[in-house]
């Protein structure tokens, strides 16, 4: 807790004093354009790695970057993605997913959670994910495979959105645009989902993709 304790006070001398007039103004409320799904994993700092500041990104973390299908768990993640798209008018979502994700690891070695029995039902709503993996990528090392399972992850997520009320809605009106990441830790870089080849790329790499083309791809996953 000291570190923390030395850390707000560095940042109520400095940081905030020299952000004042940004503070101001979000003290009065916010408008972020972005909802950032991540995980809760604490290497993740979504402003630090996108180089926004606070107000920018409206976010939501938990285990795995999961977002259960409409009505499937009356939960914080149905009421967190309702506000962000039907109060706050965000124009995009993007889902984050990372490299060593330590709940990809528990949803392909259920056995690694049956300790934690909470964390097990939790995972189970990327059950899709695992099928995948077990069916379709038997001859791939364990790298590989927790790679596929954490990009296939991020995909599972985006087709669960659709299902939500808020976003179907928006996606069709074309005033949305969903978008699939992967941050890897080591190199720091960011591979996003391309429709065009149907892979993860460097972002730095791909063309820009319309909300419509985000939203038919996200349809197809799982």
């Amino acid at each position: 807790m000291e570190k923390l304790i030395r850390g707000l006070r560095e940042f109520m001398r400095t940081v905030h004093r020299d952000e004042q007039e940004l503070f101001t103004q979000l003290a009065t409320g916010q408008e972020p354009d972005v909802f950032f799904i991540t995980c809760s994993d604490s290497r993740i700092d979504p402003n630090l790695i996108t180089q926004t500041k606070p107000g920018d990104l409206f976010v939501l973390r938990n285990a795995g970057n999961i977002v259960p299908p409409h009505g499937a768990i009356r939960g914080g993640e149905e009421a967190t993605v309702e506000y962000a798209v039907s109060v706050l008018g965000v124009r995009d979502i993007v889902v984050c997913g990372h490299a060593d994700c330590g709940a990809m690891k528990g949803l392909l070695h259920p056995e690694s959670c049956r300790h934690l029995p909470a964390v097990s039902r939790w995972l189970e709503q990327a059950e899709p994910v695992r099928q995948i993996v077990q069916t379709q990528l038997q001859d791939e090392d364990e790298e590989q495979r927790l790679r596929k399972a954490i990009e296939l992850n991020v995909l599972q997520q985006l087709t669960n959105l659709r299902t939500h009320p808020a976003v179907a809605a928006r996606l069709f009106g074309g005033s949305l645009a969903l978008h699939g990441w992967v941050w890897d830790i080591r190199s720091g870089g960011v591979r996003a989902f391309d429709t065009t080849s149907g892979a993860f790329l460097p972002l730095t790499e791909m063309r820009e993709v319309s909300s419509e083309e985000e939203s038919d791809s996200a349809s197809q996953v799982a």
